[in-house]
């Protein structure tokens, strides 16, 4: 997969970043049938962000994103093709962290999420918004976290932008 976006805000060299544990994730753009596309409104910390997490067990990408997709946006997706991968050095939390970006479209009928307690705390919203409204509100990224401000929003961005190319 192309990579898209390598984000290193904290300028980790690559002899530390090869110390740290590798986060594998999928996450996809997800629109439905008005065209609209599916964003996580993480309202505690006053940003938004792509649906999609980490790889559990021994999960290929695919599944893992099935299976996000099901719990944070309530419904199955199809994914028509890849968009690309963007890698993550994050000293703030000590891993590497690479994400499969896929373009998708709800399948089926959408349900409502199932949110872990977590994001429950986090105040996880689930929002359906136009591609240009989305890249407007990251663009703006007022994000009062360092993960949302200098990880998620620029990540996710970068994941909107490149499927305009």
């Amino acid at each position: 997969m192309k990579q898209i976006l390598f984000l290193n805000p904290e300028n980790v060299s690559e002899d530390e970043a090869q110390g740290y544990p590798l986060r594998e994730a999928a996450r996809a753009v997800v629109f439905d049938e008005d065209g609209m596309i599916a964003l996580l409104h993480v309202s505690k910390e006053n940003y938004y962000k792509l649906p999609g997490g980490g790889l559990e067990g021994s999960e290929d990408k695919l599944s893992a994103l099935q299976r996000e997709s099901v719990e944070e946006i309530g419904c199955e997706i199809e994914v028509e093709r890849e968009i690309g991968s963007v890698l993550e050095y994050r000293k703030i939390f000590t891993i590497r962290q690479i994400s499969y970006c896929y373009l998708a479209k709800v399948k089926g009928v959408k349900g409502i999420p199932d949110f872990t307690q977590h994001e429950k705390d986090r105040g996880f919203v689930l929002v359906w918004m136009s591609l240009e409204k989305a890249k407007q509100i990251l663009a703006e990224n007022q994000a009062t976290s360092i993960e949302g401000k200098i990880y998620i929003v620029p990540r996710d961005l970068a994941i909107l932008e490149a499927i305009s190319d």
